[in-house]
């Protein structure tokens, strides 16, 4: 009688295993990675463009013959650019469908959000585009391949005195959100060594009326004015900006690229900061930019090149690692070392690229690399 107990406890212990896909990735064939950014709402171009980037990537790779003799298979989920959703996200990726590693979050927000329960689990973590400075700090398993917000604010300050010959700036930026906070600081602090800051005001997710600021900004006559938040928020304030006949340069950071979709009669001649230029003739971004269009049938923004990047980098790591153990994945990941769409990348002792920035200006709707900068 116990051993027939003990066969039948057998018996429903695997099959709960297999209903809650709780098997090692890569034990069928398949290894999986996560990807978790908005799908949905008005930032959902961001989290998307990663995803296609990273499905890109995957699919190229497996055509390739795949990795370690398993494809890759990408689960993305929609975190709808909350922190919640995002937890919750990334709990189901780790639980139920056994990732070997994440590709993201997207936002600075939602992998700051996720960080610390992904340290703990000794997650392999490449987020594609989370630029505050703390994503990577006291994170041994966390990476990105993108530049952090305070060398991307830096940047846009030297660029504004040295290329624009700015003696003054105002800053304006969405107070809630930690990405256009920390662009904001650190333009600040770069610029007050190079010029004069006349303004450095502060706004809400909920705000839409920026009239008032505006008027108060341009009592000031600034040179340059820096706008660092994302394609929804900006268009209205450069509309705005537009519509009260205000005088000034806006730069930005790379939350405004694809601004020139929806807003590209008030974003022209302006200027943001990007990972990669479209116009740059390397062949790996000429290759990538043909093949994003052939399966997407549109213009991959630089969020979808850093998909792309991540992913192939993740695929390299474990490839390198010859398994899917989290510690040699994450060994393997800090010896990144190979030229990709968005630049030549290793990573420093924080698990941050070091690399030149694209500054981009819209020209004629169309993206126009102005200069390539670094923030030091």
């Amino acid at each position: 009688m116990k051993k027939r107990m003990a066969v039948i406890l057998a018996v429903v212990m695997i099959f709960t295993l297999a209903l809650s896909g709780c098997g090692k990735s890569g034990d069928d064939g398949i290894i999986k990675l996560g990807v978790i950014g908005p799908m949905t709402g008005d930032y959902s171009m961001y989290g998307t463009a990663v995803a296609e980037g990273a499905k890109l990537a995957a699919k190229e790779i497996n055509a390739a013959g795949g990795v370690n003799g398993s494809n890759i298979q990408i689960i993305d989920y929609d975190s709808k650019g909350d922190k919640t959703e995002a937890v919750n996200a990334y709990n189901r990726l780790r639980d139920q469908d056994g990732i070997v590693g994440l590709v993201g979050g997207t936002f600075s927000g939602e992998t700051l959000a996720i960080k610390e329960i992904a340290v703990g689990d000794n997650m392999p973590v490449l987020t594609p585009t989370a630029t505050h400075n703390d994503v990577t700090l006291n994170a041994p398993n966390v990476f990105r391949a993108c530049y952090t917000d305070p060398y991307q604010g830096a940047t846009a300050a030297v660029f504004a005195s040295e290329q624009l010959g700015a003696k003054t700036a105002a800053v304006l930026y969405n107070i809630e959100d930690a990405y256009s906070d920390g662009l904001a600081v650190a333009f600040k602090d770069k610029f007050t060594e190079l010029g004069t800051v006349t303004d450095f005001e502060g706004y809400t997710a909920k705000d839409a009326d920026f009239k008032a600021v505006l008027t108060k900004i341009a009592a000031n006559d600034p040179d340059v004015i820096f706008l660092p938040d994302y394609v929804a928020k900006v268009g209205v304030i450069l509309s705005q900006i537009k519509e009260l006949g205000i005088d000034v340069v806006a730069i930005g950071g790379d939350g405004w690229d694809g601004i020139e979709v929806d807003y590209k009669d008030v974003a022209e001649g302006q200027y943001f900061a990007n990972h990669y230029a479209k116009t740059d003739e390397a062949k790996v971004v000429q290759d990538f930019i043909k093949a994003y269009e052939t399966e997407y049938g549109k213009s991959p923004s630089a969020l979808a090149a850093l998909g792309y990047d991540s992913t192939y980098i993740m695929a390299q790591a474990i490839k390198a690692a010859g398994s899917t153990d989290a510690k040699k994945i994450i060994e393997a990941l800090a010896k990144t070392d190979g030229d990709y769409v968005t630049g030549h990348i290793t990573f420093d002792a924080n698990g941050d690229p070091v690399k030149s920035i694209s500054i981009i200006q819209i020209v004629n709707g169309e993206h126009k690399l102005a200069a390539k900068v670094s923030g030091q």
